[in-house]
């Protein structure tokens, strides 16, 4: 199988001396679509520079990090594919026993904080080395002044505590590229690519000054205040630079670099993936994650949905780009063709399943509304709700030679269908039918109207019609599936009197006993957090109720679980 080159003794077979790009990643190194290391390197490579991978090195010694020498261009540094300090710890600050990207599934190769500890590993190496670039979600997401839930603190852009030359945020694609290639020919103006933040010593003309970082620190509405000016200039067509004064110097915050198009979608995930573990990771043991992704197919990217807990939009971005149906059944056909496929495709989706080729024109031409958004408090109606093209590419993916099954593992949001007058009853059948492997996700996270609202979500009423109508099209078509929801305890606005009427809405109307209940974890960079930190809702500054004692979010959670 090819993969990206990992050892010298791969060095010597591609006759490399030295490889241009060296990326640093927390997760093993799956040389898969699902992966981020993996897509950047394999797009860097498509366009002509040489890329090495080490994954997970071990940071109390040279051995790992030294044994590929330095790169030509630069260092690429990521935590992996989730924030480390989500990855290493649950909602009640205990350390995670397992890690599923980790060979073997012992928790034993992340470090904490991992972009800031492998960016001082790289420099107490290498002395005066290449630049190091970071990216990737911990660091897309820990870019300006944020709030760290385990330190109980705000914390200032990772790009000073990780002494890294540049930042880069979102997806990546494009901005890496744009930076090796300038890096390459010998220019120093690299700092300026879009969706690239870095330091200064002056603020960036023409940019707009968020208050500083010794502001939010001293006033929780100053912090609300840069989180507003920060979300809202998130979006390529309409954004403005942004700087943060942080103690005697700036964060440069350029403009997110242009949104992909389908067809640099498409282009990106047919890169020559070998869907599978290197063989030098592999030694150390079994990866569980490959049971997820080694057989499951993104179509889109980004989501509209802007629940205020979640950070896709942020990261992802809220304009949501699909890739042409043929691009997806290519990748379909590659996975067929794997020794150990057995006829099940695990997924088809996105960040949810159903957004796939629907997107508002509007957006689309002059960027996302600032003053209102596309789902909540209802569907906008400049957007164009459609599932003929998802149902459409659905066919044809069960029709694919090998194919068994195609499930939609990912998610849906059935307040979309349920606006789907055209289509949404054949999407209901659809899936019901064909794709859905005895049970459904939902994820409506809460039933009780005031806290939906604070995490910007449809009320109960959709989810009692979406019920309804999927158990009838089940009954249907003859098949015994239920529907699964995803809860959440203790997210800002939420006392164990919500959760009590909770508990009593989900016995009564949706006639279980959940399993799937989360204790609110504050991310970096999202609405609800924010709320969590101040105390308020930051939309309207009004105190609200968040509960942060341990043992209470504990009791939240068992008045659903029992």
């Amino acid at each position: 199988m090819d993969f990206l080159p990992t050892t010298r003794e791969e060095f010597i077979k591609l006759k490399i001396d030295r490889p241009d790009i060296i990326i640093v990643t927390g997760d093993t190194y799956i040389d898969s679509p699902f992966i981020g290391a993996a897509v950047i390197g394999r797009y860097l490579q498509s366009k002509g520079f040489t890329v090495a991978i080490i994954a997970q090195p071990v940071i109390d010694g040279p051995d790992d990090i030294t044994r590929l020498g330095e790169p030509n261009l630069f260092w690429g540094v990521t935590g992996g594919s989730i924030d480390s300090m989500v990855a290493n710890y649950t909602p009640m600050k205990k350390f995670r026993n397992s890690d599923d990207l980790t060979p073997g599934g012992a928790n034993d190769r992340r470090p904490d904080r991992a972009v800031i500890a492998y960016s001082n590993l790289i420099r107490r190496y290498f002395k005066n080395t290449r630049p190091i670039v970071l990216g990737g979600i911990e660091a897309s997401l820990r870019r300006v002044t944020h709030f760290d839930f385990w330190s109980d603190s705000l914390r200032r852009s990772v790009l000073f505590d990780a002494k890294a030359d540049l930042l880069v945020y979102g997806m990546g694609e494009t901005a890496v590229l744009e930076i090796a290639r300038k890096m390459k020919e010998g220019r120093d103006d690299y700092k300026y690519v879009r969706g690239v933040c870095y330091i200064s010593k002056t603020p960036a003309a023409g940019y707009i000054e968020l208050p500083a970082h010794e502001e939010c620190v001293s006033d929780k509405l100053k912090f609300i205040e840069m989180f507003d000016t920060f979300y809202k200039n998130n979006d390529p067509l309409t954004a403005k630079g942004l700087f943060e004064k942080t103690g005697d110097r700036y964060l440069i915050h350029n403009p997110p670099a242009p949104v992909l198009t389908s067809e640099e979608l498409d282009e990106i995930y047919g890169l020559g993936y070998s869907r599978a573990l290197h063989p030098y990771y592999k030694k150390r043991g079994a990866v569980a994650a490959l049971n997820t992704i080694d057989f499951s197919i993104t179509t889109h990217r980004g989501c509209y949905g802007e629940c205020n807990f979640c950070a896709i939009a942020v990261h992802q971005g809220r304009t949501v780009v699909s890739r042409g149906e043929e691009s997806i059944i290519k990748e379909a056909e590659k996975i067929t063709r794997m020794d150990n496929f057995k006829g099940y495709i695990t997924d088809a989706g996105g960040a949810t399943a159903n957004m796939y080729a629907i997107e508002c024109e509007k957006k689309l031409k002059t960027g996302a509304c600032k003053d209102k958004r596309c789902l909540y408090p209802k569907a906008c109606r400049s957007l164009e709700i459609s599932h003929k093209k998802q149902i459409a590419l659905l066919k044809k993916l069960r029709n694919v030679a090998g194919v068994k099954k195609v499930f939609v593992a990912s998610g849906i949001r059935y307040d979309m269908v349920l606006c789907d007058a055209k289509h949404g009853a054949a999407y209901i059948d659809e899936i019901a039918l064909h794709h859905v492997s005895g049970q459904l996700k939902l994820a409506p996270e809460h039933t009780e109207g005031a806290v939906a609202a604070l995490m910007g979500k449809p009320g109960p009423d959709s989810l009692v019609e979406f019920k309804r109508k999927f158990d009838d099209a089940s009954g249907q078509a003859g098949k015994d599936q239920f529907l699964t929801y995803y809860l959440i305890a203790a997210h800002p606005g939420c006392a164990e009197g919500d959760m009590a009427k909770m508990k009593k809405f989900v016995s009564k109307e949706l006639k279980i006993n959940p399993e799937q209940v989360q204790i609110f974890t504050p991310t970096p960079s999202t609405w609800s957090t924010l709320m969590y930190y101040t105390g308020m809702n930051p939309f309207t500054k009004e105190k609200i109720f968040v509960e942060k004692g341990d043992g209470a979010k504990l009791r939240q959670k068992k008045i659903i679980t029992g």
